[in-house]
């Protein structure tokens, strides 16, 4: 299956975080996580907690700082696509005008 624009961005982030010695996670399985819900909360606000069902990674807990970190990554990697996008398409010869008259035309 190709994998979109931020399923890509997500796997980045998502391996990046594994790999940084930094970044503690924490694995649970989903019964110590159904079972234990409100210490999972408490240990997301320290390090994500990665919940695993059949030897799967299923879902990750979170703080809220860490999940609006990631979040401002997705949407600057995004702003960086556009841009590479952008700079392409004028090095091809596209203006601003060229782009409204392609649009006004559009059904």
């Amino acid at each position: 299956m190709e994998m979109g624009f931020f399923d890509q961005s997500d796997q980045f982030v998502y391996e990046w975080m594994l790999a940084d010695k930094e970044f503690a996670v924490r694995h649970v399985s989903a019964t110590e996580a159904k079972q234990s819900f409100s210490a999972i909360l408490d240990a997301a606000q320290r390090e994500p907690v990665v919940i695993r069902r059949q030897r799967r990674d299923i879902a990750v807990v979170l703080s809220i700082r860490e999940y609006e970190k990631l979040t401002a990554l997705d949407v600057a990697e995004f702003q960086r696509f556009c841009d590479r996008i952008g700079e392409r398409a004028a090095a091809r010869g596209m203006t601003e005008d060229k782009l409204a008259e392609i649009l006004a035309d559009a059904p």
